[in-house]
């Protein structure tokens, strides 16, 4: 069970809670798509829809590092028991989970009703709010799950756990592994890993991402005065990932991250184009979109189609 104290604090954080070690959260997006029309990144280079995404994770508190970037809070010493509840419960909770997330839209006058209905019927789901998700033993029948309901997945992961990747069966829709440094080093120092060879494995799940039949984006997580730069170095591991799309993006200075790092650590909008610019020098990755207010730009190789069908 988490403690008392951490509970408190992610519902504070505006989490949904949902058995041991799953949670939902409503993003910025959600209510920017609901209120003003204004889609998230992921939507306006994939085409999800930002209403009807459901930003989830079966690993709230259960992560083998410890990034200084990351949002979340960092306050469990142990990790805590796993969800005994079945994949289907765990998703019909937090499907019930969403629907009180955009209860509180219903009456402004600034959300459509066709929107709000959708957005509690979400088709895409995100699994990448926080934890490390392939730490959840029963993730093939949690993206099963959402298959059998006509649900879209995205699967992001530090990577650091290649066995559990390469066993993934169905896959999700589209992977995302996250590259946050461009070497051992910088890797120590940066993600802090609680357990031993991380960086090993990290670069043993690079090693198989090739082989992997489903679209793959590999996440630059851009902080500045620790990760950027080195485009040379972070080259030769996309060479060797052969990934679908390069997202390079900003940290943001969000959540609980603001108690380790500062504001100066996060790179503007033209400090990112910039790295992506000599990233695509180093690369045959192109630049083919960006979204300035998520700070982000999109490469990609130019052998899959940007748009994705939803289910």
């Amino acid at each position: 069970m988490r403690s008392s104290g951490a509970e408190k604090k992610l519902e504070w954080q505006g989490y949904k809670l949902v058995g041991d070690s799953a949670g939902v959260k409503g993003c910025h997006w959600l209510k920017a798509k609901l209120l003003y029309g204004k889609p998230c990144y992921k939507e306006k280079f994939y085409g999800i829809e930002s209403h009807r995404c459901m930003q989830m994770t079966p690993t709230l508190n259960i992560c083998n590092c410890q990034c200084l970037f990351c949002w979340r809070f960092h306050g469990m010493k142990d990790y805590p028991s796993r969800d005994t509840m079945s994949p289907s419960e765990m998703l019909d909770k937090m499907i019930s989970a969403q629907k009180e997330i955009v209860s509180g839209f219903k009456g402004d006058e600034r959300c459509s009703k066709e929107k709000w209905l959708e957005s509690r019927e979400p088709k895409h789901v995100a699994i990448s709010l926080s934890g490390e998700p392939t730490l959840y033993p029963n993730l093939s029948e949690l993206i099963e799950e959402c298959n059998k309901r006509g649900m879209t997945t995205f699967l992001v992961t530090n990577g650091t756990n290649p066995k559990a990747i390469a066993a993934l069966d169905p896959l999700p829709t589209q992977l995302y592994v996250t590259i946050a440094a461009p070497n051992a080093d910088v890797f120590e120092k940066l993600c802090l890993p609680r357990t031993p060879r991380l960086w090993e494995r990290f670069n043993e799940t690079i090693e198989i991402l090739p082989s992997l039949d489903t679209r793959k984006v590999v996440r630059l997580t851009l902080v500045k005065g620790w990760n950027m730069g080195w485009e040379l170095e972070y080259a030769k591991i996309i060479s060797r990932a052969s990934p679908d799309f390069i997202e390079a993006k900003a940290y943001m200075f969000v959540g609980d991250s603001r108690n380790r790092l500062t504001i100066e650590n996060m790179p503007g909008h033209d400090e990112i184009k910039m790295f992506s610019d000599r990233l695509s020098a180093e690369t045959s990755y192109e630049i083919k979109d960006e979204h300035p207010d998520s700070r982000v730009v999109l490469l990609s190789n130019g052998k899959k189609s940007l748009r994705i069908r939803e289910g």
